[in-house]
């Protein structure tokens, strides 16, 4: 019943439709992958006010050469909670220019901090808004502390799409945070990643506004790896619905009930009718000159001395007729 399986045709439709399912099924792979990843994500940020800040120096590539950046981290020590001591470096302090907080554009400053061993880690101290003057304009901003700090902040990856750096207002001024690019800038050695400030010995000023961590939107992955894997179920259950129907003699039937739906009469039948007149007409012709040649030349013949016969009588008539008229004249 299902031997039709097994022809070309139906075994290229079973690995196409077997193809797209694996495809699908990997892609779903992908984003529960992706689902798992910003996961723990979340995870990280949601717990950053209750778990212990490990050291900077625990988790991040120490940098090695000057005015390089070390190697950029994983993913999966985005926002991990740290802790860093050093002094800040405020002969290149950064400020990043339209940036928005709760709605409101203004400016993250980003200082270097000098670790003991000559390395520098950027931390960024927080939001100010922009002057008066308008969302360029600079802002005011305090000055950091002297001596040893201690930061206490969230690991925060590197920008991307880097932009250009210039000096303004005394400051290096850029749209994003690049830190390889910012590194270049700089007299040491700078860590891959920069962080966030949360918490500060001695204490911050308060001018600043806290930087807020947007949670990563992991449900959209968990939809869109449902959504691959019923397309991977569909392009199966597709291929199999098609053989049942084949099977069942349901294709074929579809096909002749088109067929005779177009030779009903008022339907779409007209143009096969005036094809069946041709057709007759085209049949009468052929058959009569599928004649033997034979009765076609006897028949000619007879005509022919029929025609003679015809001739002469007419003739004897007018013979018949001249002597009359000669008699009446004697």
């Amino acid at each position: 019943m299902y031997r039709f399986l097994l022809t070309p045709r139906w075994l290229g439709a079973a690995a196409l439709a077997l193809a797209a399912a694996v495809v699908m099924v990997l892609l779903g792979d992908w984003q529960l992958h992706r689902y798992h990843e910003r996961s723990a994500i979340n995870a990280r940020i949601d717990a950053a006010d209750s778990v212990q800040a490990i050291p900077l120096t625990s988790i991040l590539a120490r940098p090695t050469a000057a005015s390089r950046a070390a190697g950029a981290p994983d993913k999966s020590v985005a926002w991990t909670k740290i802790s860093v001591t050093g002094r800040y470096d405020r002969a290149y302090e950064i400020q990043a220019r339209a940036r928005t907080v709760n709605g409101d554009v203004g400016f993250e400053i980003v200082t270097p901090l000098v670790l003991g061993d000559g390395t520098a880690v950027l931390i960024d101290r927080g939001w100010l808004p922009a002057a008066p003057g308008g969302a360029m304009a600079p802002p005011t901003v305090p000055a950091a502390p002297d001596g040893p700090v201690t930061v206490v902040g969230q690991v925060h990856l590197s920008e991307s799409r880097a932009t250009p750096i210039a000096r303004r207002d005394g400051r290096l001024d850029t749209r994003r945070i690049s830190v390889p690019r910012l590194a270049r800038e700089m007299p040491y050695p700078v860590y891959g990643a920069y962080v966030l400030l949360t918490a500060q010995t001695p204490a911050g000023s308060t001018a600043f506004t806290e930087i807020p961590i947007d949670h990563e939107d992991s449900w959209l992955n968990a939809g869109y790896t449902v959504q691959w894997w019923l397309f991977a179920g569909m392009a199966l259950f597709a291929y199999g619905w098609q053989a049942r129907r084949e099977a069942r003699g349901e294709i074929g039937k579809s096909a002749s009930s088109t067929v005779a739906a177009g030779s009903a009469p008022g339907g779409s039948g007209a143009p096969d009718r005036a094809a069946s007149t041709r057709a007759a007409s085209r049949q009468r012709a052929s058959k009569a000159m599928s004649k033997p040649t034979g009765d076609r030349v006897e028949e000619s013949d007879r005509r022919a001395a029929a025609g003679r016969a015809a001739a002469g009588q007419a003739a004897a008539g007018q013979a018949a007729s001249g002597g009359l008229s000669a008699r009446d004249s004697d």
